[in-house]
């Protein structure tokens, strides 16, 4: 059986969120700065009316952050109550995947990357990477840090 993922870059890597955590995708238009938040937070936004956390994903992986594009975008997730949003590099993309495609990732890219990533799947020529949105918004602290 497939499910529909919503696909995004960041840093040139592939990723894949369930279309049934997504609420929607927005163009960036900035942040406000929220002093004492953590220095993956890029600050507070308002999205339809309402104020979300944005979580820089580059700066949530350890990779250096870039000046936003034309192209990047904010993926609002929503977990349990909360809406967070994802700062990624670009998002386009839906596509239909099924359960069995994805496989668990390698031990080496498991421990490094913290538990974001729960699952590796193949789509043609790429690598989709599954993240655990509750886990890159802080519900959860993740293993290996």
């Amino acid at each position: 059986m497939s499910d529909l993922y919503v696909l995004f870059q960041v840093a040139g890597a592939d990723y894949v969120l369930s279309s049934s955590e997504v609420l929607h995708m927005e163009s960036f238009n900035g942040a406000t700065y929220v002093p004492g938040a953590p220095a993956y937070v890029a600050g507070l936004a308002q999205i339809r009316r309402r104020v979300v956390p944005v979580v820089d994903l580059r700066l949530r992986f350890g990779l250096p952050s870039i000046e936003p594009t034309l192209d990047s975008r904010i993926v609002v997730v929503q977990c349990d109550e909360r809406s967070v949003g994802l700062l990624v590099d670009s998002a386009r993309e839906v596509a239909r995947l099924d359960a069995d495609q994805f496989r668990p990732p390698p031990e080496l890219v498991a421990q490094q990357a913290a538990g974001y990533v729960t699952s590796v799947a193949q789509s043609g020529k790429r690598l989709l990477l599954l993240i655990d949105s509750r886990k890159v918004i802080g519900e959860e602290v993740p293993s290996g840090n």
